[in-house]
């Protein structure tokens, strides 16, 4: 069972402004869904998957890129051999 100083703290790690009249509320739902994980934890399976796994990913295959020159005549304002981008702050 998880209490309303646990929610609280979690809530503080997780960074989740959470006030004190909300507390009990979360605390009811926590703890409403570890006890449906508890349900889940009391089902038998069925002994394993069912189906067979296999790779599905397709293997690499490498083709030539474009010259160098010609991706940097797609380029606005090319600096030293690379393609400028706007600043991001």
């Amino acid at each position: 069972m998880v209490s309303k100083e646990d929610v609280a703290h979690i809530a503080t790690i997780a960074d989740i402004g959470v006030d004190e009249s909300e507390l009990e509320l979360f605390t009811g739902q926590f703890n409403a869904i570890l006890e449906y994980f508890g349900i889940l934890d009391s089902v038998e399976g069925m002994g394993g998957a069912t189906r067979s796994r296999s790779n599905v990913f397709r293997d690499d295959v490498v083709v030539p890129s474009l010259p160098h020159e010609e991706i940097l005549k797609n380029s606005t304002d090319p600096e030293d051999g690379f393609i400028r981008a706007p600043r991001v702050i």
